[in-house]
C-alpha cells in the first residue's frame, strides 16, 4: 500500500496549522470552504457564506469581550456554531454563548468550552496533528466524502460536524475513534436521508 499521499497530506495539514498557531491569536476560526470546495460542499453556497460571516463576526465580538482572558475557538457549519477552548469560569462560558447567540444567522450553539486554564502550545500542536490524522483517515475511506465533514480537535477530543447520513456519521465516528491521540469523539451532525444524499450528489 502506498502511504506517500497520506503522509504528504498529513505533513501539509500540520505545517499549515502549525504556522497559524505561531501567530498566537487567542481566537481561532473554523473557516468556511471557499472556491472549488463550494462545488462539493453539501451546504448551499448561501449557507457557506453565512458560516464564514458568523465565524468572522463571532470571533470579533468574542475578542472584544474577552481579549486575552480566554482561548476560544469558534466553528460554524450550516449556521450551527461549535464553541471549544478554555475559559476562566462558568460565567465566562455562559457569556461567550450569549455573545455568539446575538450574531446574525446563528441557528444554534454547541457550547463545549471547558472551565480551566488555557492549553499550552504543545497541546494545541498535538490537537492539530490529531485533526490532520483524522482527516487523512477519512480521506482514505473510499465510502466517505471527506469534504462533507469538518473536524475540530480540542485537548484530544475530536468534534465531527457535517451534513451526513446516519451511515456516514457512524462510519466517520468509528474511523476517528481508531486514530492515535483521540480521547473522545463528539458528533455534531445535521443528519440527512440516503434519498437526500442522492439528490445532493454532483
Amino acid at each position: 500500500m502506498n502511504t506517500r499521499p497520506k503522509s504528504l497530506l498529513l505533513a501539509t495539514l500540520a505545517a499549515c496549522a502549525l504556522t497559524s498557531l505561531t501567530a498566537c491569536v487567542p481566537l481561532v476560526l473554523g473557516g468556511a470552504a471557499v472556491g472549488t470546495m463550494m462545488v462539493v460542499d453539501r451546504r448551499t453556497s448561501g449557507a457557506q457564506v453565512e458560516d464564514e460571516g458568523i465565524e468572522l463576526r463571532g470571533a470579533s465580538r468574542l475578542r472584544e469581550t474577552f481579549g486575552e482572558r480566554a482561548h476560544i475557538n469558534l466553528t460554524s457549519y450550516n449556521r450551527q456554531v461549535l464553541l471549544t477552548g478554555e475559559v476562566p469560569n462558568e460565567q465566562a462560558k455562559q457569556q461567550a454563548e450569549q455573545v455568539v447567540t446575538a450574531v446574525q444567522n446563528v441557528k444554534s450553539i454547541v457550547n463545549e468550552l471547558a472551565v480551566m486554564g488555557a492549553t499550552s502550545l504543545a497541546q494545541r500542536s498535538s490537537d492539530v496533528l490529531v485533526t490532520g490524522k483524522v482527516k487523512a483517515s477519512l480521506l482514505d475511506a473510499r465510502d466517505l466524502q471527506v469534504s462533507s465533514f469538518k473536524v475540530v480537535t480540542e485537548r484530544g477530543v475530536v468534534h465531527l460536524m457535517g451534513r451526513v447520513t446516519q451511515r456516514e456519521g457512524d462510519r466517520a465516528t468509528a474511523i476517528a475513534r481508531q486514530v492515535g491521540g483521540v480521547q473522545k469523539v463528539v458528533r455534531i451532525f445535521d443528519t440527512i436521508s440516503e434519498e437526500e444524499l442522492k439528490r445532493l450528489q454532483p
